[in-house]
């Protein structure tokens, strides 16, 4: 799986890539990220990129013929089969919302081509001419695409096998279909008492039927509570239980 990313600032990328643990996707090379300066493609002494709105207005906007040109190389470099080209990615306001189900549908490919856009914006017609897919992280402003492409290929990596030393341990994620798309659960760990706080009981007792109990109560407490709307999607799959649905009246009832 490869990401070809273009960037203003390739250095913000180089503590991402050597720390943490999706650094061993990058290690063992199943995830290639490269990174691509629109300024070596760019014309004059100054390689400018950028230049003033038509129209007027605050800002500058990326110019189209630098893109293209390094849009233009990355291709040859890939060389990707004729009808196989990798996807080019822009990070937008109006793109799709990231979430898990879309990153376990980038995980499963070859990878894409990542452009993080900065300053105002982007010439248009470089947006209608080459960009495939648009993706947003929310409903608020960055300054540049290099945090959410950060972000997308973080949560690629994650998902790829031997990238975390449990291989089941993004199966219980947040979002993940094997917890039926509810919230984890709280975690705990050493000392049982901290500040005059214990640990569940439950997760001492060695009864395994008791603990996953526990678990599954506390997902689905958490959920009905900040994202309820994520109940309603496992009911309406079918993934709640009558027990289930016991506690989830129950924490109505208390909200």
């Amino acid at each position: 799986m490869r990401f070809d990313v273009i960037t203003l600032f390739p250095e913000l990328f180089a503590p991402f890539l050597s720390s943490g643990v999706t650094r061993r996707a990058y290690a063992s090379g199943q995830v290639q990220v490269v990174l691509w300066n629109p300024r070596d493609y760019a014309d004059g002494n100054y390689r400018r990129v950028d230049d003033r709105p038509f129209g007027g207005g605050p800002g500058m906007v990326m110019m189209a013929e630098p893109l293209a040109r390094c849009l233009s190389a990355i291709r040859a470099e890939r060389a990707d089969a004729p009808g196989q080209e990798a996807p080019l990615v822009l990070f937008s306001p109006i793109g799709r919302t990231l979430d898990h189900a879309g990153v376990t549908g980038w995980a499963e490919g070859a990878g894409a081509i990542l452009l993080c856009g900065r300053y105002e914006g982007i010439d248009q017609r470089f947006i209608d001419a080459h960009v495939t897919h648009q993706l947003s992280l929310g409903d608020f402003v960055l300054s540049g695409g290099e945090i959410p492409a950060m972000a997308l290929i973080d949560a690629v990596a994650r998902l790829q096998p031997g990238v975390l030393n449990d291989e089941g341990s993004h199966q219980l994620d947040s979002f993940n279909p094997a917890l039926d798309g509810l919230l984890d659960c709280p975690h705990y760990t050493r000392p049982e008492a901290w500040e005059g706080r214990a640990v569940p009981a439950a997760l001492l007792s060695g009864h395994h039927a008791q603990i996953e109990r526990w678990r599954r109560d506390e997902r689905l407490a958490l959920t009905a509570r900040h994202r309820p709307e994520l109940i309603d999607a496992a009911r309406a799959r079918g993934r709640l239980s009558k027990a289930d649905e016991v506690v989830v009246a129950k924490i109505r009832s208390l909200l």
